[in-house]
């Protein structure tokens, strides 16, 4: 029973820190929040008069890197053809490999895309989240970085799509 207790206490303890070691992020020049899971991710670029868009890395550009776009798209535009309409774009990069479209869940539902590519002779990955707001507007969360390293952070990428929410 003690030992119990003791377990119960130490998972509690690890929780804690887990929740406290992330927050949300916002900012008054965006329409949106999201949680930031780790305190890795650094904001290197905020919107401003010259820059509509905010720039994260996690920890170095080549590690993961983040930017966040929002699309406004003919109405009834879904996020699955936005996301084959940018996969064409892609398709110039060097070493390009198409991956595959998964069905995304969390507080807006949408797409995501992962793919393939090489960045100065070493290998990439991308994956960009495609959330849904309403007919007309999809966000795009466009991640990158090595593919080791971004295989390695999927979860905290997919907890800052899943908690994208628009203010």
């Amino acid at each position: 029973m003690r030992r119990s207790l003791v377990i119960a206490l130490v998972l509690i303890g690890l929780m804690a820190q887990v929740a406290s070691a992330q927050h949300l992020y916002t900012h008054q020049k965006v329409d949106y929040t999201f949680e930031i899971p780790s305190p890795t991710w650094k904001t290197i670029l905020e919107p401003d008069a010259a820059h509509e868009h905010p720039e994260f890395v996690y920890g170095d550009r080549l590690d993961g890197f983040l930017t966040i776009r929002k699309e406004i798209v003919e109405a009834g535009t879904t996020a699955s053809q936005l996301a084959e309409r940018d996969q064409v774009k892609l398709r110039f990069l060097p070493g390009f490999v198409e991956g595959k479209e998964e069905v995304f869940n969390g507080r807006l539902d949408g797409v995501t895309i992962s793919y393939e590519f090489v960045k100065t002779g070493k290998p990439m990955l991308g994956r960009t989240y495609y959330l849904q707001v309403d007919p007309r507007t999809i966000y795009a969360l466009r991640f990158t970085g090595l593919r080791d390293k971004l295989t390695r952070i999927r979860n905290q990428t997919d907890l800052i799509a899943r908690t994208f929410k628009i203010k």
